[in-house]
């Protein structure tokens, strides 16, 4: 499957250093107000997407759903992620634009 216009950016993202990912982090992250995007992986569980929908809406963090932990993984270059945070506000909008696209 080819990955998307996003996830490649979101790539590029996590090569600059401007991404984290896993729950402690990403937690950490929308916690300390450094998120700006939160992507949560279609197929990670309901309770990890209930409580991370749950922190970014009272954070404030918009979200968005991707395809699948392997693919959301790929695209940062780590194994298998559930999550991960874009903490660069300019590149989380551009992933979001191109995501929603």
């Amino acid at each position: 499957m080819p990955i998307s216009k996003g996830l490649r950016t979101l790539g590029l993202a996590s090569r600059a250093g401007k991404v984290t990912s896993g729950e402690m982090m990403a937690e950490k992250a929308i916690r300390g107000g450094k998120a700006y995007l939160l992507l949560l992986a279609e197929d990670a569980s309901e309770a990890t997407k209930k409580r991370f929908t749950d922190h970014a809406s009272y954070y404030k963090v918009p979200y968005l759903f991707v395809s699948d932990k392997e693919t959301l993984g790929r695209a940062i270059g780590k194994d298998y992620r559930a999550m991960a945070v874009v903490e660069d506000e300019k590149l989380a909008a551009l992933i979001k634009e191109q995501l929603e696209a």
